[in-house]
């Protein structure tokens, strides 16, 4: 499993500190909540099955042998609520992960990764004649990891530059006072220009305008990509999180 994620995402998990089984009754559990169970601390709701420690033995058994809690060799997966925890870091100590994995009946586990570290922001500067299939090839090649889409496209106008702050607070799918919606289009033409999108999205002129590109990996789920103008659509700044993981 933790292979899979490592072709997945193009980087290393890590090495394996320690895994965690924990009964949240069947609800996912945020990243927040992941980190604060693996420091030792209480999450409301939640109860601690058992903490194990990583280690290369353990990498050659089962989920469901860890589903109670300890590393015997005899789990045999009846729980239909527990959830497991795997705690690792990446070489060189720079950030490291959690992979939860919720068991959905008795055999079928169901894995998301959450990269936890330095809240890295990728910042591009494009033309305004780059279309908005470049847009996502410079993306992917800064990541190196193929996403799909854009599956949709959101305008945004206003009347002055967002902070880097208020980007961050876009990227995270959040509304922010400087800018405001005004159209969404579902599946935007990759042949589209950065500067004409607002156009065809039926918005006129702007002083500043913003475009939030959605895109989509497997298991990861949608990221956004940000990117705004000041001079009419001449030259583009777009910013997004590593998409390998955030």
């Amino acid at each position: 499993m933790l292979r899979q994620f490592e072709d997945l995402t193009g980087r290393p998990v890590g090495d394996l500190d320690k895994v965690l089984a924990v009964d949240a009754g069947g609800r996912a559990l945020t990243a927040d909540q992941m980190e604060a169970l693996v420091a030792g601390e209480e999450v409301d709701g939640v109860k601690v099955v058992g903490t194990m420690p990583g280690g290369r033995d353990i990498l050659g058994t089962t989920m469901a042998d860890l589903a109670d809690g300890s590393y015997d060799g005899t789990g045999d997966g009846e729980t239909a609520t527990t959830s497991l925890i795997f705690a690792s870091s990446v070489p060189g100590g720079r950030e490291w992960c959690l992979t939860m994995c919720v068991a959905n009946g008795k055999s079928i586990w169901e894995c998301l990764l959450s990269r936890r570290g330095t809240d890295q922001i990728l910042t591009l500067d494009l033309t305004g004649d780059t279309t908005v299939g470049g847009t996502k090839a410079a993306f992917e090649k800064a990541n190196g990891v193929a996403v799909a889409g854009p599956h949709s496209v959101e305008t945004l106008i206003g009347d002055r530059e967002p902070s880097a702050e208020e980007i961050r607070t876009l990227l995270d799918g959040k509304d922010i006072e400087s800018l405001r919606r005004v159209a969404t289009v579902d599946g935007p033409d990759p042949g589209w220009a950065l500067e004409n999108v607002a156009a065809k999205s039926g918005v006129p002129y702007a002083k500043t305008r913003a475009h939030i590109f959605t895109f989509s990996l497997p298991v990861l789920g949608k990221f956004l990509a940000v990117c705004v103008s000041q001079d009419d659509g001449k030259t583009w700044k777009c910013s997004a999180r590593p998409w390998s993981g955030f």
